[in-house]
């Protein structure tokens, strides 16, 4: 069993041909998809997505939030009205925590005070609730352990993580899971794969972001760059049991233990 730990099915590019998306996922292992919202306006869609294709990707889920990169077009009324979602979804079985939310310090024309006043507000949502959150982390590792130290949650995944040792055991600390992808691919990620070395295998989850952050192989230079997808996990997790001299089932296992124990919700759900 394959799961990707975060996903945007939602994204424009695979509007025309999610189907296909979806069964290429499948047809590779794939049986749980995390797809996090970014913005109010994408809640519905999210959740329609995760609904309808249930038959195929059985444990697909969901997250909600307001992503810092979408903040600019945020009001701060969209606060009460993600308060709504949350209390009408509270009991779907297929809603696993907050997300994606968090600092973006590597983009220069967010408005920082805006961005922090949105990750804030949803931080005490998350504690209100008792949710694990799925973090944005890019160029802000520091800024975010300050403010979980503040409001302790039940934890989380950071995604997409690229910070060093010492803030990789701080996330660790506060139970959160380190979320790896296509980053992880590419030889010239020595920080990365340094990281995916030396950590407890406890620390780790996988994720494709897709349709961002494509594996070394959809980036070949001499083509146009292919769309990441989620039927890449399998072969991520290769790169990653390479690294970690783990067999695929090994690391199918490790992922999927991770991914339950950060996320009740999700681990109640296989349950069932």
């Amino acid at each position: 069993m394959w799961f990707d730990s975060h996903c945007h099915l939602d994204a424009k590019e695979f509007s025309q041909d999610l189907p296909l998306v979806i069964a290429r996922a499948a047809k590779q292992g794939v049986t749980g998809i995390l797809v996090p919202t970014v913005d109010i306006q994408s809640i519905d869609q999210v959740i329609d997505i995760v609904e309808k294709w249930l038959p195929v990707i059985p444990y697909l889920c969901f997250t909600l939030g307001i992503h810092p990169l979408y903040t600019p077009s945020a009001n701060e009324s969209d606060i009460v009205v993600l308060r709504h979602y949350i209390e009408k979804y509270i009991h779907h079985p297929h809603f696993v925590g907050m997300g994606e939310i968090g600092l973006d310090y590597f983009v220069t024309n967010l408005d920082a005070d805006k961005q922090e006043w949105f990750f804030e507000e949803q931080l005490k949502l998350a504690k209100e609730f008792d949710l694990p959150v799925i973090l944005h982390v890019r160029k802000s590792q520091d800024q975010i352990l300050k403010r979980l130290r503040k409001t302790v949650l039940s934890g989380g995944i950071a995604h997409a993580f690229n910070g060093s040792h010492v803030q990789a055991n701080e996330f660790l600390k506060l139970n959160f899971k380190l979320g790896f992808g296509g980053a992880l691919t590419y030889d010239r990620a020595l920080q990365i794969r340094r990281l995916a070395i030396d950590l407890p295998l406890a620390s780790y989850v996988l994720e494709t972001d897709a349709p961002d952050i494509p594996p070394a192989w959809l980036n070949n230079s001499s083509e146009h760059l292919r769309r990441n997808e989620p039927l890449e996990i399998p072969a991520i997790a290769q790169i990653f049991g390479n690294i970690r001299e783990l067999s695929q089932l090994a690391v199918a296992h490790m992922n999927l233990n991770n991914i339950r124990a950060v996320l009740p919700r999700l681990d109640r759900l296989m349950q069932v």
